[in-house]
């Protein structure tokens, strides 16, 4: 719990994720008084139990522009809170001709400044990976990677540093317009912005339903490997020109999707993601896989753990891998990218519903508040979900 007795604000932020801080961001930015609330003792969701990976340029349509506004914002974050970020792009390893095709034709797309075509020798050249396991590659200049253990805290000292309230083991019973109750007392606000991820449906949930929101589960792990070099940049494989929507674009990609799932039915079972990212510290962070529901099991099965490790080994051409920790993460997933509903006025249900909320969240906040706040501006958001109500 905040220390600070002050009871009034500008804006009341429910959630201390990466969502709800990146609209604490927004919102002190504008000179607005801010109190961000959680039921938690600290920053322990999805928004650190992820890659640290800024995946822009594989967005597409709206995600894609949240994506580009959340990049100068994180740069800017990096500077004032002082966390660790780099700006080396993203390698992609393309493991056969298929996933070549899907790489050229997003080029075709896209242009230089978002991807630059590898050949075998300038993927290696970037990238440990086994000599034998590339047929071509690319490099996705744009991206950004940060240590989200880290960057998700740093963010949070710096607003609290800045005059923004932090008041967590604070579950929020109920929001009405101008009032957030409390299991600690009410909150009086001038706006209210929910941001609590897949939580939704616990204080919103008709529209939970009505935008199809589940709960999505995933399999993590960090290990320590001695890899013939690092890994300079996040990394991707094909498996993850089946996932993004701005690789999914292309016509080469329903060839690669339907040849994935040919050769390895056991993998797309897992809905699986294969990437990879190292931490400062040298740890290797490998993933993930996916599974949807109204709740998630918290038991996880070992056979995920084995894939997973089978194709780090595989892909790296190593077979020390030293895990050093397992996890789970859950997110909030449905039929579309972004929730952004108004159940009563001046009150905002904020949620990414596809994994990207590190990507896309602060650009997401930026119009967000704007369309709260700004008496210049003359477009409201144009997100769908901005008519669902929560009756």
């Amino acid at each position: 719990m905040g220390g600070n007795s002050r009871r009034h604000y500008d804006v009341a932020i429910v959630g201390a994720g990466i969502v709800g801080l990146a609209h604490a961001v927004a919102a002190s930015r504008r000179g607005l008084s801010v109190v961000v609330l959680d039921r938690a003792a600290g920053i322990l969701g999805a928004s650190i139990r992820n890659f640290g990976h800024l995946c822009l340029t594989g967005q597409d349509g709206l995600a894609r522009e949240y994506g580009e506004e959340s990049r100068e914002l994180w740069l800017a974050l990096a500077a004032e809170a002082g966390f660790w970020l780099r700006e080396t792009g993203t390698v992609v390893v393309a493991q056969a001709e298929d996933e070549t095709s899907v790489l050229e034709e997003f080029r075709d797309l896209r242009g230089p400044d978002d991807i630059v075509l590898l050949d075998a020798g300038q993927v290696r050249e970037r990238v440990p990976v086994a000599a034998d396991r590339i047929h071509s590659g690319a490099w996705l200049p744009r991206d950004l990677q940060v240590d989200p253990r880290e960057a998700a805290g740093a963010i949070a000292r710096r607003l609290r540093a800045g005059g923004v309230d932090f008041h967590f083991t604070t579950t929020v019973l109920g929001v009405e317009r101008g009032r957030v109750h409390t299991a600690r007392g009410p909150f009086i606000a001038d706006t209210v912005i929910v941001a609590v991820n897949h939580d939704v449906d616990q204080l919103f949930p008709v529209i939970a339903e009505t935008h199809g929101i589940q709960r999505c589960g995933l399999d993590m792990l960090l290990v320590d490997a001695e890899l013939d070099g690092p890994l300079s940049s996040p990394l991707f494989t094909g498996w993850s020109l089946v996932r993004y929507a701005g690789f999914t674009r292309t016509a080469s990609a329903a060839a690669l999707r339907a040849r994935l799932l040919a050769e390895h039915p056991d993998l797309a079972a897992l809905d699986l993601n294969q990437m990879y990212t190292q931490r400062p510290d040298g740890g290797l962070i490998i993933g993930d896989t996916h599974y949807r529901g109204d709740g998630i099991e918290p038991f996880q099965g070992e056979p995920a753990f084995d894939a997973l490790l089978a194709l780090a080994r595989d892909l790296f051409g190593v077979s020390d891998l030293r895990v050093r920790e397992r996890w789970q993460g859950v997110y909030a997933s449905a039929p579309q990218d972004f929730l952004v509903a108004s159940p009563l006025p001046d009150v905002r249900v904020v949620s990414v519903t596809t994994g990207i909320g590190m990507t896309t969240g602060l650009g997401l906040a930026e119009r967000v508040v704007d369309e709260l706040y700004s008496s210049t501006s003359a477009q409201r958001l144009s997100e769908p979900t901005t008519s669902l109500s929560a009756r």
